[in-house]
């Protein structure tokens, strides 16, 4: 659909962006984030809440010049030597399962460019216009489509250039690193700008656990997901920096390796 195309090449005009996430993640629960994120250099700060297996919070993540910072009440100030902190490098968000280094401390489906996973529906053959409905204010028309790994590949290899190459071989990078079990439902709201304002994804996900010597690799039910994605502010100043030094544990040096947040 022509509509879709256009909101997957309008992507490429985000530079910053702030917004908001909400729905259920496996072994994560219920979750409710905000986050800001510019694109270059790649930069992301987000305040999180979540109720399951790894949840807690509010806490917060801030991805800059290479390293993670993590902040949470739950955090042991004594195991952080009375920092509020704590630091990692190398550490790479928004990029695919084998680039991205967030040391477990984010949901796999949270560690994408939201701006790359908007632009997947493109590659759906079974996109339908559902109407029009108004997100924060902003009139919208509503689509609805289902995504596959093959229809991705597809699109990969049918796309026109290289920069609609590049998009859908990011898309399928992303798509492999949430471990969708099959299928993606998405759901995708455009503006008359032919901007995306918000999108959300369902499907089951997997899980594995093993790959030893005495346990082999077991391919496990990861549970669903339900995750809708807002846009807020687009192409606004965005500045995350990184919390002081003297406020700050270096995870190097921690004995106790990555604290329980």
């Amino acid at each position: 659909m022509k509509a879709v195309a256009k909101a997957a090449a309008g992507s490429e005009r985000i530079t910053s962006l702030r917004y908001r996430i909400t729905g259920t993640v496996p072994e994560w629960g219920r979750l409710k984030a905000e986050a800001s994120m510019r694109t270059a250099p790649m930069t992301m700060g987000m305040k999180m809440t979540a109720t399951g297996r790894y949840g807690g919070g509010p806490w917060e993540i801030r991805f800059v010049d290479g390293a993670v910072y993590v902040h949470g009440d739950a955090v042991d100030s004594g195991v952080l030597k009375g920092a509020s902190w704590f630091s990692a490098e190398q550490a790479v968000w928004g990029h695919d399962e084998l680039d991205n280094n967030s040391y477990g401390l984010l949901p796999r489906q949270l560690e994408g460019n939201p701006v790359v996973q908007s632009t997947m529906l493109a590659a759906s053959k079974d996109v339908r216009r559902i109407g029009t409905e108004t997100i924060d204010g902003v009139p919208t028309t509503h689509y609805r489509g289902t995504v596959t790994s093959k229809g991705l590949r597809a699109a990969r290899d049918a796309a026109p250039g290289k920069a609609a190459r590049e998009r859908q071989i990011d898309s399928l990078a992303q798509f492999s690193a949430m471990r969708l079990e099959g299928t993606l439902t998405m759901d995708l709201w455009v503006g008359d700008d032919n901007l995306t304002k918000q999108f959300r994804m369902r499907s089951d996900t997997y899980a594995s656990k093993g790959g030893t010597a005495d346990q082999p690799l077991e391919i496990i039910d990861g549970g669903p997901l339900d995750m809708t994605v807002t846009f807020l502010d687009v192409n606004e100043p965005v500045t995350i920096e990184a919390p002081p030094s003297d406020d700050t544990a270096d995870l190097a040096t921690l004995t106790d390796g990555v604290p329980t947040v």
